[in-house]
């Protein structure tokens, strides 16, 4: 089997929430190897984490979205957190490890939330 249709048939059939995690867990790795060098490529990896968490925050505020109100809720004002928090990075105003710390939590909740799944 080739590769993209492996990544097919998993995509097809792997859960949502791990899905999602898989992405944080990509997103995540990547703006760990930034380190403390704010260049261009971490540009692009900060711009990156944002866009999943744009996606995440228009997500929740779907109509069809089935979390509890008062999570997605929370869910969104960290989204808006984390898009007005990367650009203090972005211009060398604050450390990177913050937004760690926050796709690690979220990856946290993914993992367990897919095991009780």
């Amino acid at each position: 089997m080739s590769l993209a249709k492996y990544k097919s048939v998993q995509n097809a059939t792997e859960h949502p929430r791990s899905t999602e995690y898989r992405l944080f867990a990509q997103v995540t790795r990547a703006l760990m190897e930034i380190g403390d060098k704010i260049d261009a490529k971490a540009h692009e990896t900060l711009h990156w984490n944002q866009r999943m968490w744009i996606a995440l925050q228009t997500d929740l505020a779907a109509d069809g979205n089935q979390l509890p109100d008062g999570l997605k809720a929370q869910l969104i004002s960290l989204a808006t957190w984390v898009d007005k928090y990367t650009m203090k990075v972005m211009q060398r105003r604050a450390p990177l490890a913050p937004l760690i710390q926050v796709n690690r939590a979220i990856m946290e909740g993914l993992a367990s939330s897919a095991g009780a799944a």
